[in-house]
């Protein structure tokens, strides 16, 4: 009886092969990790910001400068306050603050992460899904 053909197992470079790929994706989750959280923060700030009764009297000015703080104090560096669109259509207020990153992975792979559920009406804690009619 040979029994060493009934018990082969993996080769070393098949294992080998298998470690590259995982050390890949768990590569790119520690990159792309950084600028997630950071967006956690960010949608965190704009819904606050979104549903303070105050803002709805205050120009956009004054809404920018104060996005600008908070975002000073936690150290959000992804988006600028200048880059996010403060408007009012039809009677309401509106904070589109909808962004992407570009993380490089390694030489030429970048991944972009793209943020684009930042949009929301003064006084409404959910996220718009679209923009509002007249801007289309």
């Amino acid at each position: 009886m040979d029994l060493r053909r009934g018990q082969a197992g993996m080769t070393i470079p098949g294992i080998l092969a298998i470690m590259i790929m995982v050390g890949f994706f768990i590569m790119c989750a520690v990159r792309m990790a950084p600028p997630y959280f950071e967006y956690l923060s960010v949608r965190d700030i704009i819904q606050r910001i979104a549903l303070n009764p105050e803002i709805e009297n205050e120009a956009p000015s004054e809404i920018r400068r104060r996005i600008e703080t908070i975002f000073n104090t936690n150290q959000i560096y992804a988006l600028e306050a200048r880059n996010v669109e403060i408007f009012h259509r039809s009677g309401k207020l509106y904070i589109d603050s909808s962004y992407e990153v570009r993380v490089p992975i390694m030489w030429r792979i970048d991944a972009v992460l793209n943020f684009n559920d930042l949009m929301y009406e003064a006084g409404n804690p959910e996220p718009l899904l679209t923009k509002p009619a007249k801007l289309q």
